[in-house]
């Protein structure tokens, strides 16, 4: 398992290496990557070097340079967590029952303007985050629940469609909080989300669990108005998006409620 994970990885990442080899920057730092281990191990290059074992080889790496390498490689993993996606282990994808749309950089657009009667509740996600994969039951469970005519769920994986994140201010950095983002649409446009963004753009931290998505997103009185709206047919003019309060409580309850 241990070798054949790098080897999946490897043949994953084949398109985007060549890219990178394509790029002088990236070649050149390769190359003087590989010159300093040739000159600092390779004898009579290294024989001249000094050094701070206490054995005095010259040809090996002391206490600091370790500690130096060490440091690198831990922040190369991290800025390239996603390129480490195939060789850690993750939780599985879910793969259980749902009612969600899947969205891409087309289509995410045309189908929240094409009734703006229907809200949305739309999550921008990560398959290499993972909070992303243990938010993505609880999001499902949702939308077996929730889901009607008048009150859609949805999905957008911002980790491949760059400029829907780009679009929608949801940062996609191997270090961001931002991961998952509920966004939720009336009318066409946004009027809330989680986790919410300061004045220095940083996320307000917030837990992704189900009973803080329903408080928070109100989904209760959203599904009695949904429901309304869906028994009312497509006779009613189109209602301004009302933002759900959160501290709100639905005064009549649905049926699964009870």
């Amino acid at each position: 398992m241990a070798i054949l994970a790098p080897l999946i990885a490897l043949v994953y990442s084949v398109p985007r290496l060549s890219r990178w080899l394509a790029q002088p920057y990236y070649l050149l730092s390769a190359l003087l990557s590989a010159a300093f281990l040739l000159v600092r191990k390779l004898p009579p290059l290294c024989n001249g070097l000094p050094t701070q074992r206490e054995d005095g080889n010259p040809c090996d790496f002391d206490w600091r340079e370790v500690e130096i390498l060490m440091f690198l490689s831990a922040i190369v993993m991290m800025k390239n967590r996603r390129s480490m996606f195939l060789m850690t282990c993750k939780p599985p994808l879910y793969m259980g029952p749902e009612n969600i749309k899947y969205f891409n950089d087309k289509t995410i657009d045309e189908e929240l303007e094409r009734d703006k009667r229907v809200t949305w509740i739309v999550e921008f996600f990560a398959n290499w985050s993972n909070d992303c994969q243990s938010f993505a039951p609880i999001y499902a469970d949702l939308s077996l629940k929730y889901n009607c005519t008048g009150l859609n769920f949805g999905k957008v994986d911002v980790g491949r469609y760059a400029d829907v994140s780009t679009r929608y201010k949801v940062s996609t950095s191997p270090l961001t909080k931002q991961l998952p983002t509920l966004i939720l649409f009336q009318g066409g446009k946004e009027v809330m989300r989680r986790p919410q963004i300061d004045k220095k753009g940083r996320a307000v931290s917030w837990t992704f669990s189900e009973e803080n998505v329903i408080r928070e997103f109100n989904l209760n009185e959203l599904y009695q108005r949904a429901k309304k709206l869906s028994k009312a047919g497509d006779n009613i003019p189109e209602e301004q998006p009302v933002a759900p309060s959160p501290t709100s409580v639905s005064d009549a309850e649905s049926k699964k409620d009870k």
